[in-house]
């Protein structure tokens, strides 16, 4: 299996947690990134061969990314 073509089980989506704002449905999945973004918490967790990495330390920012789309403005 390749990280690439692996998704994510939607039931397993509905299970999981932001570890940082512990909210169920907190998640949304990210095919083409291949991550699990949490909107609340400004983060994003890597999908590696369809295994979620929630550790809070392997993801990455999406403030700054997100800013940088709204042309700096939030």
């Amino acid at each position: 299996m390749t990280g690439r073509k692996a998704g994510i089980d939607p039931k397993l989506l509905e299970m999981l947690v932001c570890p940082r704002v512990k909210t169920i449905g907190s998640l949304r999945y990210d095919a083409n990134a291949q991550e699990l973004i949490s909107d609340q918490a400004g983060l994003a967790y890597p999908v590696r061969d369809g295994i979620p990495i929630m550790i809070a330390d392997e993801a990455r920012s999406i403030e700054a990314s997100t800013s940088r789309k709204n042309g700096g403005k939030k």
